[in-house]
């Protein structure tokens, strides 16, 4: 059941870029949509179902939701922004070590992974460069694109760790429609603040914001929200990973896009890492890290 979920979800996100780029709308715009309709669709279904659970909503649930919201808000701008900044193959690219941020995270906090998990997220972000063929600006409008696209990752490590502390004790709805609502208020702060048209667009684009946000936001991000109770941070952002080979081959099919070359190696590879690093989890893959082996942190 997990793994039919998992692929529904890679399916999902992974159809966000090609609708994205086929609906005439801004990139931010279309996500404060997508995040306002899902948190209607989602605090819908609370509010039929089960309104006890607002109620009974702890602070400790609140303050996780809310860090989850503002950092999807974020990683969105950060991420829309780097596109228009510099090339969309580095910017996947360094948004995609989501996975290595959180291992560094989990590191800071006490928990050193094991050289094999190291070993899985290397090999499949290398699987990631194969596939983007991720190169580097030189231009300060590249790199500054290219730093937005490393905080965006960053920030899509924090809300899916924050994700996971929320869904310990919260439903799969009740934590979505909490945290898409709070993220779309962020969002439409940033869409009046940056001039964003909201409303006056076109049919096709209206059917292109509703196409992602079935596919991406409601089969996609709630179905990794879902799996965050049961499978690991770090696992559920490798799994993402996929989303760059699959949106690779739904450009091809659908916007009839050049296929990448690597596109089929830079899959097996990280299929591969994701092995390792699932094998690995099972298994000790965190340890305690000793005095002598925490990271040197600057001082306060």
């Amino acid at each position: 059941m997990i793994v039919i979920l998992a692929v529904i979800g890679i399916l999902g996100v992974s159809a966000s870029g090609p609708i994205m780029a086929a609906t005439a709308a801004s990139a931010l715009t279309i996500a404060f949509w997508r995040n306002a309709i899902g948190a209607s669709v989602m605090g819908t279904h609370v509010l039929i179902s089960n309104r006890a659970a607002l109620k009974n909503l702890t602070r400790t649930e609140l303050k996780f939701s809310a860090i989850a919201a503002a950092a999807l808000a974020l990683h969105f701008a950060c991420f829309v922004t780097s596109l228009k900044l510099t090339s969309v193959a580095a910017a996947t690219a360094l948004v995609c070590l989501q996975a290595a941020w959180i291992a560094l995270f989990q590191w800071v906090r006490g928990r050193r992974p094991h050289r094999s998990i190291m070993l899985g997220l290397a090999v499949a972000l290398t699987g990631v460069v194969v596939i983007t063929g991720f190169d580097m600006g030189v231009s300060p409008e590249a790199l500054l694109g290219d730093a937005l696209a490393l905080a965006g990752g960053a920030l899509a490590a924090v809300y899916t760790l924050a994700g996971s502390k929320a869904r310990k004790s919260m439903s799969t709805t009740l934590y979505s429609s909490i945290c898409y609502g709070i993220a779309s208020v962020i969002l439409l702060a940033m869409c009046l603040f940056f001039d964003q048209q909201l409303l006056n667009l076109p049919t096709e684009a209206w059917w292109g914001i509703l196409g992602v946000t079935v596919a991406a936001q409601i089969f996609g991000h709630t179905i990794f929200n879902y799996l965050l109770a049961t499978i690991s941070p770090l696992v559920v952002s490798m799994m993402i990973l996929l989303e760059i080979p699959g949106a690779a081959v739904l450009a091809a099919i659908f916007l009839r896009e050049q296929l990448p070359a690597g596109t089929y190696s830079g899959l097996a590879l990280i299929i591969a890492g994701l092995a390792v690093v699932v094998l690995h989890q099972g298994r000790g893959g965190f340890r305690p890290v000793k005095s002598g082996d925490q990271p040197h942190l600057p001082a306060q």
